[in-house]
């Protein structure tokens, strides 16, 4: 007689699973990016007016009257090649968060691997990104300033805050489960995180006069500091921080294999639980 007893304690992230199921993640990726946009009249413009109204308001607080410093570039272009990332991120992040629980009837009846539903959140928070990617452009052709070869870079940068918005949503996909505070939390978490990153002001590095916005510490603690200045100076041709950079691409591939593992580790409990 053979006995078939469930896996327990820490697992593998299992990629050859999720492999296996890829056209599973397609059709959820596809569902996610068809149910938001149902039944508005501005569709996916929505991707683009988002991080647009974001940054006319930053642009008439900050770079009006704060006069934030941004290295001789325009502001309303340093400011969207900074939320483009950003907005990126935080909105893969809080639809991951929340996935898991959404999806109560498809978890307690199918078998499938769980880490699916969180990253077709992710996946897709991608085409949001790659639909406002074009209004860059056309703030760059608007304010004349041209590509460089950095641009070359910019996939890869986004490879990995692809890689530290997956390992966040899957970890605060799995909490939420158990704790659903983190459904409150979430959001302020968010905002709170906005701040703390170099989205609307100018990452300072090490050795160079100090931020008076938040501190250096605070920055290199966060590890999306690295991975959005590096973004925006490949896009718009200004130097980039190698140590922030060096950092924040490390603390990226331990978030994924963090909330991944914690994710994997847990998720025996979802159908018990949710």
């Amino acid at each position: 007689m053979t006995l078939i007893r469930p896996q327990t304690g820490w697992q593998a992230i299992g990629f050859q699973e999720l492999w296996k199921y890829r056209e599973l993640l397609y059709f959820l990726t596809w569902r996610d990016v068809k149910v938001r946009y149902k039944q508005t009249v501005l569709g996916a413009a929505w991707a683009v007016l988002q991080p647009a109204l974001m940054m006319l308001v930053f642009s008439i607080f900050f770079g009006r009257l704060a006069k934030v410093d941004t290295g001789g570039l325009p502001y309303p272009l340093f400011v969207f090649a900074g939320l483009l990332p950003w907005t990126f991120f935080a909105t893969a992040v809080s639809n991951a968060g929340n996935s898991v629980v959404g999806s109560e009837r498809l978890i307690t009846k199918v078998y499938f691997p769980r880490l699916i539903i969180p990253f077709a959140s992710v996946a897709a928070a991608v085409f949001d990104l790659l639909v406002a990617f074009s209004m860059l452009a056309v703030l760059m052709l608007w304010y004349r300033v041209p590509a460089t070869w950095g641009l070359l870079i910019a996939p890869g940068l986004l490879t990995l805050l692809l890689l530290t918005a997956l390992g966040g949503g899957a970890l605060l996909a799995a909490l939420n489960v158990a704790y659903r505070d983190f459904r409150y939390v979430i959001p302020f978490l968010v905002q709170l995180w906005m701040f703390a990153t170099p989205t609307i002001y100018m990452h300072i590095a090490a050795g160079a006069e100090r931020s008076s916005i938040v501190s250096d510490w605070l920055l290199y603690a966060n590890p999306l500091t690295g991975l959005i200045a590096a973004f925006r100076a490949s896009v718009l041709g200004t130097p980039v921080s190698l140590a922030a950079l060096a950092w924040s691409a490390g603390a990226a591939v331990v978030m994924f294999a963090v909330g991944c593992l914690y994710f994997r580790r847990v998720e025996d409990s979802f159908a018990d639980i949710i």
